[in-house]
């Protein structure tokens, strides 16, 4: 496992902690967790994006969508 440093500035540092701490995490949980959110976060705006950009405008209506599944 790797250990990483972060530094910030005591009013931040005591934010996190207490943030980390009123969610029952420790604060390298919280900053796990935060940093890989963000980098998923990135992933599906990425994904959302590539997705309008080949939208060809065809849409279908619940009925239209019921009747190819057969149901």
């Amino acid at each position: 496992m790797t250990t990483m440093t972060m530094r910030v500035d005591d009013t931040d540092a005591k934010l996190i902690k207490e943030y980390a701490g009123f969610h029952g995490m420790s604060v390298s949980d919280f900053a796990r967790t935060a940093m890989l959110e963000k980098i998923e976060d990135a992933h599906d705006l990425a994904a959302l994006r590539d997705a309008i950009e080949a939208d060809d405008g065809t849409r279908y209506t619940l009925d239209q969508v019921k009747k190819e599944l057969d149901l």
